[in-house]
């Protein structure tokens, strides 16, 4: 199962900012001023933002893609990765 897959069964297809801010272990009111600041976090979160009226909602899989939860499998070799790696003869 994957991280997506474990969030759509939990959270469904659209988080609340409740749930955002549980996922992050923050808190609500936390993760709504670091919306409404210009950082990398809230350029991350942003395009996955949904409004219904009032309220605010996150599309869970665009979450966990702007928050890069997802494992990479074995085959996959992740930036950070790159990064440590030298060059290679």
């Amino acid at each position: 199962m994957s991280t997506g897959e474990y969030l759509l069964g939990r959270f469904g297809p659209l988080m609340s900012i409740v749930d955002v801010a549980t996922l992050l272990g923050r808190s609500p009111d936390g993760v709504r001023v670091a919306l409404y600041t210009d950082t990398d976090f809230s350029r991350k979160l942003k395009p996955a933002m949904l409004r219904v009226g009032r309220r605010v909602y996150f599309r869970t899989l665009q979450v966990t893609e702007a928050l890069n939860l997802e494992q990479p499998t074995d085959d996959e070799v992740t930036p950070a990765e790159l990064a440590t790696r030298g060059p290679r003869a």
